[in-house]
């Protein structure tokens, strides 16, 4: 329980059981409080079904157990703000890699675009039925899993084939436009202070794009060092195997 899509994955398998008050994640440290009625076997057997390692840590009665209530609203403006930032840059990233012949920024692109679709998942899903939870999981996990797929199959193409060198100066600068991008993403997400899980999922999610950001930008300082393609295959080549597993994880929901 690591990531954004992990946690969903945990929210959808337990979302139909009337026994569960509230649930309440702790991300870093991989542990799951839920606040349930009658007794935790069901609740248990579904998670141990995802395959996880669960285990029980301890089982306690609560009394005058409260509900904690968020400012949802606030939390689904912050999550739009975010949302529209990736999806800029995916659009931004995707079009000035083609033109540059990056393959490092078409990878740092869809990063992003897999962001937008943790992001998307969970606004557009919200108070929807179980089975348009489902669906919206797998048309997104099967979309970014193609993608992926025909990024790692060009990215062998160019490993191969005589390739123009990517242009390192169109790679840094939109690197840093990126990385300044994310940035603000973060900047909002930790001046929200919410304690969610979802939204410090977030933060972890973002700060990942950082270090992607980053990578993309040493890339293109090699490819000017060594006047050669391979840095950007290389960098785009790791991301684009990222990208994948996401989208695994994804494809998981839908199950």
């Amino acid at each position: 329980m690591d990531c954004p899509s992990e946690e969903q994955m945990i929210r959808m398998k337990l979302a139909d059981l009337t026994n569960i008050n509230s649930l309440d994640f702790d991300i870093p440290n991989r542990q799951l409080t839920v606040f349930h009625t009658d007794n935790h076997d069901q609740i248990f057997q579904r998670l141990d079904n995802l395959k996880f390692d669960t285990s029980l840590i301890n089982s306690v009665s609560v009394n005058n157990f409260t509900e904690k209530t968020n400012s949802v609203d606030q939390e689904k403006k912050l999550l739009w703000q975010v949302l529209a930032i990736n999806l800029f840059f995916f659009v931004l990233e995707i079009t000035t890699g083609f033109i540059s012949n990056s393959m490092g920024l078409v990878a740092d692109s869809l990063d992003m675009l897999a962001d937008s679709i943790v992001y998307g998942l969970a606004l557009f899903a919200v108070g929807g039925t179980m089975t348009r939870k489902k669906n919206i999981a797998k048309s997104a996990g099967y979309f970014q899993l193609t993608l992926a797929v025909f990024g790692l199959i060009e990215v062998v193409r160019r490993f191969v084939g005589t390739e123009t060198i990517p242009a390192f100066q169109t790679m840094i600068i939109i690197s840093i436009l990126a990385l300044i991008g994310n940035g603000l993403c973060l900047y909002l997400l930790q001046k929200s202070k919410s304690k969610e899980a979802h939204m410090q999922a977030s933060m972890i999610f973002t700060s990942n794009d950082v270090i992607v950001n980053l990578g993309v930008i040493v890339a293109g300082g090699l490819v000017y060092l060594t006047n050669s393609k391979y840095p950007d295959l290389i960098v785009g080549t790791i991301v684009f195997f990222i990208v994948g597993q996401g989208a695994f994880k994804i494809l998981k929901l839908s199950k």
